[in-house]
């Protein structure tokens, strides 16, 4: 794990942010924007085996979404407080290759537990370990990207039934955790986000069909949220987000 390269007692006002799920498309996205920011003074960047270091401001560090153990080693190292906290994890297929269900025929009891525990179980003890890292002095944050399809309310397609179900938990799951932690930490938001269709690895076997303007890079996908959580207050704790700041129904 690369040491932290700025000493706390130089950063002053400037942010501590960690990005979980680095690795992927979205989150190194999120990480390059962050660290160009100049209110951000140190980003934590973590996936698997660790990620690539893009400039002096960013520290990697590994850890492993279904080992509880390796989050909490990882946030111990982190350390407090930290000013932004952000999940960029996630899976819509499977470990074997099969792709999201077309029809209820197709669900599979260990499908299902392996999208839970990914999509919703893995965000969930991130949480857990890094809610007490958030700064408890001035406004703070922790968002998780979910989905639109995770909305409750929003489908009207069905299909894609686990995956739809564990964005829809981690929906849930934020939402709880907002209400407590606005008893310890009243200046602070925890909130799930719906970064748009983004041209990820992720989703590239389902862009068929989609409008190129509705196909959106990392980077931009990345600069919008991240002004979007600029812009929200903690009384906006608890909800969904999209890209463009509109809130989404769970």
């Amino acid at each position: 794990m690369q040491a932290m390269g700025i000493a706390m007692e130089t950063m002053g006002q400037e942010k501590r942010c960690a990005v979980f799920g680095a690795s992927g498309g979205i989150g190194a996205a999120l990480v390059a924007a962050l660290s160009v920011r100049a209110d951000v003074a140190q980003v934590w960047a973590g996936g698997r085996s660790g990620v690539g270091v893009p400039g002096p401001k960013v520290a990697s560090f590994a850890f492993d979404l279904l080992d509880e153990a390796s989050i909490a080693a990882a946030c111990a190292a982190i350390g407090g407080p930290l000013d932004l906290v952000i999940v960029a994890t996630g899976r819509l297929t499977y470990a074997d290759g099969a792709g999201p269900e077309k029809s209820t025929r197709a669900l599979s009891g260990d499908h299902l537990a392996e999208m839970f525990a990914i999509n919703a179980a893995g965000p969930a003890l991130i949480a857990k370990h890094a809610l007490p890292l958030l700064r408890k002095d001035t406004r703070a944050v922790f968002a998780a990207i979910s989905a639109r399809v995770g909305s409750i309310g929003d489908n009207r397609l069905g299909g894609w039934h686990a995956y739809r179900a564990s964005k829809a938990a981690l929906n849930m799951l934020v939402r709880t955790m907002a209400i407590e932690l606005a008893r310890t930490h009243p200046q602070a938001l925890a909130v799930t986000l719906h970064p748009g269709t983004v041209d990820t690895a992720l989703s590239q076997p389902f862009q068929r069909g989609v409008a190129a303007e509705k196909l959106f890079t990392a980077d931009y996908s990345a600069g919008r949220m991240l002004a979007v959580l600029d812009g929200l207050a903690p009384s906006q704790s608890g909800r969904l987000f999209a890209w463009d700041g509109a809130e989404v129904p769970f």
